[in-house]
This record gives structure tokens, sequence and C-alpha cells, in this order.
């Protein structure tokens, strides 16, 4: 497999492609949907909440916070999660920005 070159691009390029990856899978947009929900929640609820096993649900959990869409805080011998507002709000500026920008061309 050949090197993805993410020197190449932006901090910004790679920090929204980071996030648009994590967003590449139903189960993550649910997870994400439960969380706006509830507001937090721990790991037990959410797999509660989906049809998948517990390391599954864990393992989109990990790629939803590496990309910096939730973040979690230890209580106890859980750990409850929750949106961190200012991913969700870089993503949204950035198709705010696409949205600008094809409202003010002619493209076909």
């Amino acid at each position: 497999m050949g090197a993805t070159k993410t020197e190449h691009f932006t901090s910004g390029q790679n920090q929204i492609a980071s996030i648009a990856k994590a967003l590449g899978h139903p189960a993550r947009i649910a997870i994400i949907e439960h969380l706006l929900k509830v507001n937090e929640c721990i790991c037990g609820d959410i797999v509660n909440e989906l049809p998948l096993a517990q390391p599954t649900v864990s393992q989109h959990l990990k790629e939803l916070k590496s990309a910096g869409l939730i973040k979690g805080t230890i209580e106890g011998n859980a750990i409850c999660y929750c949106i961190n507002k200012e991913s969700i709000e870089l993503i949204n500026s950035y198709f705010t920005g696409i949205i600008k920008k094809l409202k003010e061309s002619d493209c076909c």
C-alpha cells in the first residue's frame, strides 16, 4: 500500500479529512446522534442502543475520539463521552464555505 503523503496538505485539510473519515461509518453517525440526544453517555449505554458488540462500539468510539469529534472523561471505571463542539463547528464552517462558493459560481 502506498503512502498517503498527508504532509503535502495543510493541517486544516488533514483535519477535515480525518473528521470526514470518522463520519464515514453509519455506526459512528448513530453514536453521534445518540450523544446529541442524551448530551453525554457511558460506553455501556451506547452498546445498549446499537446492534453491535461492546468491542465494536469501543473501536468506533476510539475512531471518533481520535478524529476529535467526541471527548471522553473517566468516571470511576467507565468513560463518559460527549460531543466535541469545536470539531462540529469546524466541519460546519468547512461545508458552509463550500455552499457559499457554490452559490457564487456558475459551475455546471
